[in-house]
């Protein structure tokens, strides 16, 4: 125990000690960017429009809202399937959050403030919030345990609600700068401080994402508890004495990726929803501490999953048995998985990957899962959707079709409207508004332009406002415009990122290859005239 007290010691220490430290790449806000394309801004007015309502809707009438009313008045009985039930309206909200930044909608604030306060007299006065054991402590959920947290590793997800309740509580302060739902994530933030932490309760949660959850409070706040808590509890896997002889996920621990130190992980393995959700607050926490244990073990886990564990279309995850991955090479196209969240999961960890690196590799997997295995899990009328997305599919007679039953073990051959466990659903909910924030980045002197989507952006490099302005047809046509306008003169770099598709590669490894051996470079002219560029990192260059 000794051991494993010292290691993580050494992990706060590491970040208190640490000059304040962050991504050296900083994307684009959203917000910042008016998109005027053919492909994404229908899906986004769609999602506004109709996914939103009808989200809110299910959330209603499933029973999600109800359960908060119960816990406030504790009474009644739990009345959905999954003590994580709760994480949908969270994730939906942060959703219409990202909406209301761009689009204002009156009514639909004032629906949220509603749910708001109804979220916020569930809060129990210590700032605990769940649902699942509040509405009656002496029957709590059977995932849940008698006592708070006793679970949390296996099944309880108190912590996995938590950290959906702060990604949400920041989207809402951000885009309302209202702190109602903040306030509400903040009392709970500041209990599961208190509770966790050097000295205090030790677990590696069984599902990750508080721990994103709570780096997005600290930069919020510049509460260092907040951070600090989130590096305990990335500190906190492998300790725990699992079967290390077991080829049991559950029982040596991989399923939720707490078989080794994180320092010591080499390999994308365990829930692929879990993991990924790791992977990206591991990159969160590298960039705000500068660890760079932490940096090399993502970087070794990153080069594994697009080497030997992805599929063509970018989704990871190919088990249906615990929705994760296999051995190096199990990518089998009859039974594929495929899970959207894991390719939602897929984006933010490859998204904070390119600003950890400034590599156009990592946007290069980000825009195959947005344009393949992530847009796939939802129909173009907004409210169909696949839990799974299957590669191949022979015959229906033997394969489970699409209903609110749907179960791991069957491949959907049509979309549904809901499902029982809707994570997926409240996932695309809140991505989807936010495509625009994976464009562009700067840093102190370049401007990086990496998805091309028709639009106009304001972005900041140095104290320059620069306009920038793309005209394209993509992803129809690989013919691209660029218009910069800058504020002032100035010296500045515009890094235009060359996918690795149009240079002949399908991806940054050699697990797959096209046929045809086509290398020719693409062209690029400037003001009509064709110029020769210099490539960095998958970038062409302009000074």
């Amino acid at each position: 125990m000794k051991k494993s007290v010292c290691s993580i010691l050494f992990l706060i220490a590491f970040a208190v000690a640490a000059q304040q430290k962050d991504y050296a790449i900083q994307a684009v806000d959203f917000t910042q960017v008016k998109l005027t394309d053919k492909f994404w801004l229908p899906r986004i007015e769609t999602n506004r429009t109709v996914t939103i309502p009808a989200s809110f809707a299910r959330c209603e009438s499933t029973g999600r809202v109800k359960n908060f009313v119960m816990a406030a008045k504790k009474e009644g009985k739990f009345c959905t399937v999954y003590p994580f039930d709760d994480t949908d309206i969270y994730k939906t909200i942060e959703g219409a959050s990202y909406s209301l930044a761009t689009y204002p909608d009156k009514k639909l604030e004032a629906y949220m403030d509603n749910l708001i306060t109804i979220i916020g007299n569930a809060q129990e006065p210590d700032g605990y919030l769940y649902t699942a054991r509040t509405i009656d402590p002496q029957h709590p959920h059977k995932w849940a345990g008698m006592q708070r947290w006793e679970k949390e590793r296996e099944l309880s997800h108190e912590l996995y609600n938590a950290g959906h309740l702060y990604e949400a509580a920041a989207a809402h302060y951000l885009a309302t700068q209202k702190k109602t739902l903040l306030n509400v994530a903040l009392k709970n933030a500041d209990l599961v401080c208190s509770v966790y932490g050097v000295g205090k309760m030790s677990v590696a949660p069984g599902h990750e994402i508080v721990e994103m959850g709570l780096v997005k409070l600290f930069r919020l706040t510049g509460k260092q508890e907040y951070l600090n808590t989130a590096i305990f509890f990335i500190a906190a896997r492998g300790q725990y004495k699992y079967d290390t002889k077991s080829k049991d996920s559950w029982k040596n621990g991989s399923y939720w990726q707490d078989h080794k130190p994180v320092v010591d992980q080499d390999e994308a393995v365990g829930h692929a929803v879990r993991a990924a959700y790791l992977y990206a607050a591991v990159a969160d926490v590298a960039a705000l501490t500068g660890n760079d244990s932490l940096l090399k073990a993502i970087d070794k886990i990153w080069q594994n999953t697009v080497e030997k564990k992805m599929y063509v279309q970018g989704s990871i995850g190919a088990k249906s048995d615990g929705e994760r991955f296999g051995e190096n090479y199990e990518l089998p196209n009859a039974t594929a998985y495929n899970e959207t969240c894991a390719a939602i999961a897929n984006v933010f960890w490859n998204q904070r990957m390119f600003l950890l690196h400034g590599d156009s590799k990592y946007i290069d997997i980000l825009e195959k899962s947005l344009y393949n295995g992530l847009i796939s899990g939802i129909g173009l009328d907004g409210k169909s959707f696949f839990y799974t997305n299957a590669m191949q599919i022979k015959g229906h007679n033997h394969i489970q079709g699409a209903s609110n039953g749907f179960t791991a073990e069957g491949v959907e051959v049509a979309r549904s409207g809901w499902f029982e466990c809707s994570c997926c659903p409240t996932n695309l909910v809140r991505l989807i508004p936010s495509i625009a924030g994976y464009m562009y980045a700067v840093n102190n002197e370049t401007a990086f332009i990496n998805l091309f989507i028709n639009s106009t952006a304001i972005i900041k490099v140095d104290t320059n406002n620069i306009e920038l302005i793309q005209q394209n047809n993509y992803p129809w046509d690989g013919d691209l415009k660029f218009i910069v306008n800058p504020s002032k003169s100035a010296q500045f770099n515009v890094a235009i990122r060359i996918p690795g598709w149009a240079m002949n590669k399908a991806m940054p490894t050699d697990l797959y290859s096209f046929e045809d051996d086509v290398k020719d470079r693409p062209v690029l002219k400037i003001n009509g005239q064709i110029m020769d560029y210099a490539v960095d990192k998958g970038y062409a260059i302009i000074a």
